[in-house]
């Protein structure tokens, strides 16, 4: 399983850790990946997702997943958070 983000993408990053000597190793950054379960309160659904915590705390700030979604450009949402919106997108217009 991917050590990736469901929707915003945010994956594993790369960098150094530096000694007190100032020796560089290279290391990895492993972002905060947590299972959640969202409900989407316009399709009255639960959508279980492995997303990071600060995309959660986006989440909540934003009102909940639906409105996340919505307001949330193409360009900035993985594929399958694209699928979840066009679904809602679908059922708001309706």
């Amino acid at each position: 399983m991917a050590k990736k983000c469901e929707i915003s993408g945010t994956g594993v990053m790369s960098g150094n850790n530096v000694s007190h000597a100032n020796n560089r190793t290279r290391r990895r950054f492993l972002p905060n990946l947590q299972i959640v379960s969202l409900l989407s309160e316009a399709l009255g659904k639960v959508y279980k997702l492995r997303i990071c915590t600060s995309t959660l705390r986006t989440i909540e700030h934003k009102g909940g997943l639906d409105a996340f979604l919505m307001s949330t450009p193409d360009s900035k949402l993985s594929a399958e958070a694209k699928k979840i919106k066009k679904v809602v997108a679908e059922k708001v217009s309706a």
